[in-house]
């Protein structure tokens, strides 16, 4: 359900699109990514790209800095790490409750098990 009350809508420069355009369009860097680093919906940065195709938006003369295409390449890795990370983590935790629950419905060992004297 929507929130009460006048809606807020964000005005964006051309400038500023046309920078996340270009940002899109460097190799190694996902459409996704550079919406996230933006704080922007990628659906709007889709847009933003194909308006940019249709010659609407103007992005020669726009200057991107290397080193953000590589912070967004740095940030794609770290995530898939933590995802990677998370999922071990996960599965860790089962491996432990599966084995804690194991030790208490056990049958005694033979080591452990009282011996008749002869």
């Amino acid at each position: 359900m929507p929130k009460p009350g006048p809606r807020t809508t964000y005005r964006y420069s051309d400038e500023f699109k046309a920078t996340a355009v270009k940002l899109s369009q460097l190799p190694g860097v996902l459409v996704n990514d550079v919406a996230v680093s933006l704080a922007i919906h990628p659906n709007m940065l889709t847009l933003w790209r194909k308006r940019a195709r249709e010659g609407l938006i103007v992005i020669k003369g726009v200057q991107v800095e290397k080193d953000i295409a590589a912070e967004l390449k740095e940030l794609r890795r770290i995530k898939k790490e933590f995802e990677r990370l998370k999922l071990e983590h996960e599965i860790l935790k089962k491996a432990i409750a599966f084995t804690s629950a194991r030790k208490g419905t056990s049958l005694p060992s033979s080591s452990t098990a009282k011996k008749p004297t002869p």
